[in-house]
């Protein structure tokens, strides 16, 4: 009678087997997400591919606070002229529309930025790194 296997708790540590997995594979997609969208070697707007990272991209050298591809730069470059008032007059698409998308995505830029920076994303990463990729 010793060698009796309980069902209840072999179902019972496979229900948490499992949960530890299903929690373990949707920490590691958050982590994949918040970390690719802060990759240096792609532009944080469009996703295009920046130059080889042997060097610095050139809004780390102009001094822009993210890092954009040649297209991207100018267009942000020309957005803050725009809310200074000045700007291209030329370039008839940089409308109220396209302003708004800028300061949307600037908007988006920094809630991704808080949340990274929040005590509780820093608790889950350093979790995740005690778990290790393969438990």
């Amino acid at each position: 009678m010793a060698d009796i296997i309980s069902l209840n708790d072999k179902l019972q540590r496979a229900e948490e087997k499992r949960a530890a997995q299903d929690r373990r594979r949707k920490i590691q997609a958050v982590q994949k997400v918040f970390q690719c969208s802060r990759c240096a070697l792609k532009c944080e707007k469009c996703g295009a591919q920046l130059e080889c990272g042997c060097q610095a991209p050139p809004t780390a050298q102009s001094g822009l606070p993210y890092h954009l591809c040649e297209g991207c730069s100018e267009e942000y470059q020309a957005y803050l002229k725009r809310l200074q008032g000045d700007g291209e007059p030329t370039c008839y698409w940089y409308n109220a529309a396209w302003m708004a998308t800028w300061k949307h995505w600037i908007n988006y830029q920094s809630a991704k930025e808080n949340f990274i920076n929040s005590p509780e994303f820093v608790r889950l990463m350093q979790e995740l790194r005690q778990i290790g990729p393969h438990e």
